[in-house]
């Protein structure tokens, strides 16, 4: 196929692929924002858990936030800097283990505030609390943290009264993957419903889904209306981002296995699996970018690409090539990095796809690569 890199032929399949050279890239950016806004970014593991490239991510990162005691547990273990956490709801026989680890934690709800605070606070950490700004940045309900109904975050009529002594930070995510315009908006809804709360803070956190890393998205006005909201309230502003640090910095490498003919098109059995291994094709659903590939009937050979479960449904989408497909053949699914890898399966016991880095240096490291009994362990 035409456009594919040479190193594609030289790499295992199937294989994720991080190209060095476009995380630092969305790192220096990153670096840029931090220092012009006088902000902190921190890594959202839920988006990127990468371990293998925190050398280079923690040259321009301060440190993570944390999801679950075995997020927070991988930032304190392989990171070594700032530890946050966030939780719906933390478990009594986990929490004193997230104490020891953390040094930020928000809690979901006045209730869980009014029920491990003292423990938090006693173990010496900052303390905050998650509030839901009602804005409508994300379509989808699916990846929409401010949808009617939202389990996340406090709205500012059910902070009326409570208790707060000893909270330190709120914390406001609202947007998946938004532009520039959507982080003014958070940041301006945050300032119109919970001003009474600001002045008592000594930091702010606008979680994540500021996509900075976007080819359109406004840099310099994020920077600017983060400056504003610094001198105007002389807290610390941290954002923390998944998706933005990874963003089109890697691919996943798969091959053709078999091609099967049906009553309407020919469907290609791929060595991945959009359920196990693209889980959001399905759920959200989108249809990723494939190297070379068009929409089905723009080129002259258009295929059903589908996955090598036994699910009916495993399939990733219709597209076009320029030349037959045949086993063997080589595709290359685009920005396969973020909210990718954290979210596979073993489903099926199919193979899992490797873990590798083409580095700086154009040398290729395949990093993980994944057994049988990786996928027994995870059973019993």
């Amino acid at each position: 196929m035409s456009h594919i890199p040479d190193w594609v032929n030289r790499c295992p399949s199937p294989a994720y692929v991080l190209e060095e050279t476009k995380l630092r890239a969305n790192l220096e950016l990153m670096k840029r924002v931090q220092q012009e806004a006088g902000c902190s970014i921190i890594l959202a593991l839920k988006g990127f858990a990468m371990w293998s490239t925190f050398p280079l991510v923690k040259q321009y990162l301060p440190g993570c936030t944390a999801s679950s005691l075995y997020e927070l547990r991988l930032s304190a273990e392989e990171f070594k800097g700032e530890n946050h956490i966030y939780s719906a709801a933390f478990r009594d026989d986990e929490f004193d283990e997230i104490c020891s680890l953390a040094g930020h934690m928000v809690f979901n709800s006045v209730s869980q505030w009014q029920q491990f605070g003292k423990r938090a606070r006693a173990a010496g950490v900052s303390c905050g609390i998650r509030v839901n700004p009602g804005i409508a940045e994300v379509e989808t309900d699916l990846y929409n943290p401010c949808f009617s109904g939202s389990r996340l975050g406090v709205r500012p009529e059910h902070l009326q009264g409570a208790d707060l002594a000893g909270i330190e930070g709120l914390h406001a995510h609202a947007l998946c993957e938004n532009l520039a315009d959507s982080s003014v908006a958070l940041i301006d809804a945050f300032e119109e419903k919970f001003a009474a709360w600001i002045p008592g803070l000594k930091w702010v956190n606008f979680g994540g889904g500021h996509l900075m890393t976007h080819k359109d998205y406004d840099v310099d006005k994020l920077i600017a209306r983060i400056r504003d909201f610094r001198e105007r309230w002389k807290v610390q502003v941290y954002l923390e981002p998944g998706g933005a640090v990874a963003w089109r910095t890697g691919e996943l490498i798969a091959s053709v296995l078999d091609i099967v003919p049906t009553d309407s098109l020919p469907v290609v059995i791929l060595d991945i699996s959009a359920t196990a291994h693209m889980p959001d094709v399905l759920e959200q659903p989108y249809r990723p970018m494939i190297t070379g590939a068009d929409e089905a009937g723009v080129k002259p050979h258009t295929y059903r690409l589908g996955g090598t479960s036994c699910l009916a449904g495993d399939v990733i989408g219709d597209y076009s090539f320029d030349t037959p497909l045949v086993p063997g053949s080589r595709l290359v699914f685009e920005d396969m990095i973020h909210y990718t890898m954290v979210k596979t399966t073993m489903f099926n016991g199919v193979r899992h796809p490797d873990i590798a880095i083409l580095r700086e240096s154009g040398n290729f490291e395949t990093i993980r690569r994944f057994s049988y009994e990786d996928f027994r362990n995870r059973l019993s």
